[in-house]
């Protein structure tokens, strides 16, 4: 049976990319899932925009701002992963802007009645991936 909520991670897609993560934590994987998402010139097809979503999650748990429903395994499985990854934060970004404006997934989610609650999440997420330590006066 399928699983299908607003949640990130409650959807077979993202539920079976955060098992095969926790057998393996690397920032390949992450690259390889953000990647798909980010660098589609078309529409985002609906598995990888989910799989894309549950990598930015696990990016943001990375830079120390995990999502409060973040998998249990996941935050102890990210702790030897590089937390001063600018290219990996910047990737996620790009992934769940990607999700947001061209997917599969945000179409199927306009139709629904969590539309709403689904988008506040994603923007939750990108303020967690976003470099809190940049400095607004450099130029």
């Amino acid at each position: 049976m399928s699983t299908w909520s607003h949640y990130t991670f409650d959807n077979d897609a993202a539920a079976d990319f955060a098992e095969e993560f926790l057998e393996n934590p690397n920032e390949a994987m992450l690259y390889e899932a953000l990647a798909t998402a980010a660098e589609e010139e078309g529409t985002v097809v609906l598995d990888d925009a989910h799989i894309a979503l549950a990598a930015a999650e696990i990016v943001a748990a990375v830079l120390g701002k995990p999502a409060a429903d973040l998998p249990p395994g996941l935050l102890p499985a990210v702790v030897h992963l590089d937390a001063d990854g600018e290219d990996l934060r910047e990737l996620a970004e790009e992934a769940v802007q990607a999700v947001l404006d061209r997917s599969e997934l945000q179409v199927a989610r306009a139709a629904g009645e969590e539309y709403g609650s689904w988008q506040q999440l994603q923007q939750d997420l990108l303020a967690r991936l976003q470099d809190n330590d940049a400095n607004p006066n450099e130029a």
